[in-house]
């Protein structure tokens, strides 16, 4: 493939997005059957793995911001999964908490891996190997965009 080649099926990118789509197309009914969407899910995720966390956290470890993720915690606490508390040590602060139902719901949620692990059709090693290389892309993207905002001055 050349560099410069204007072909859909050459794009990396076309097969990023692409296999994103299938991807959430596949979590779609596992999720639903916990009443959840796939950001919804994600926050879980999280909240499971950390316990609390800051708004800012929850749109950190998701790359959201902050106009995004304000309105995806309102819902999760409308369905009484978590609960939003002022910071009492900084009041424009917001931690996230699960509540009871939303620790309960992750007893229900812990089949959705290994699922969505045979949809990949790929062996551990290689879903290892393929979130260790998404991650690297990830990082050198920021890394390219953030340079390309603010060059460093010479």
């Amino acid at each position: 493939m050349s560099d410069e080649s204007l072909l859909l099926d050459d794009q990396l990118c076309f097969a990023i997005y692409a296999a994103s789509r299938a991807v959430t197309a596949t979590y779609r009914p596992l999720l639903e059957e916990l009443g959840l969407t796939y950001p919804q899910y994600l926050v879980m995720l999280l909240l499971w793995d950390r316990g609390r966390c800051s708004v800012k956290e929850v749109g950190a470890a998701l790359e959201l911001d902050y106009g995004t993720v304000t309105p995806l915690l309102k819902r999760l606490a409308a369905l009484g999964l978590v609960e939003r508390h002022r910071r009492t040590d900084d009041e424009r602060g917001v931690d996230v908490v699960l509540t009871a139902e939303g620790e309960a719901l992750r007893s229900r949620a812990a089949a959705v891996p290994t699922q969505m692990g045979t949809a990949f059709g790929l062996s551990a090693a290689e879903r290892e190997d393929l979130r260790k290389r998404l991650r690297t892309l990830t990082r050198s993207v920021h890394a390219f965009t953030a340079e390309r905002v603010s060059p460093a001055t010479g």
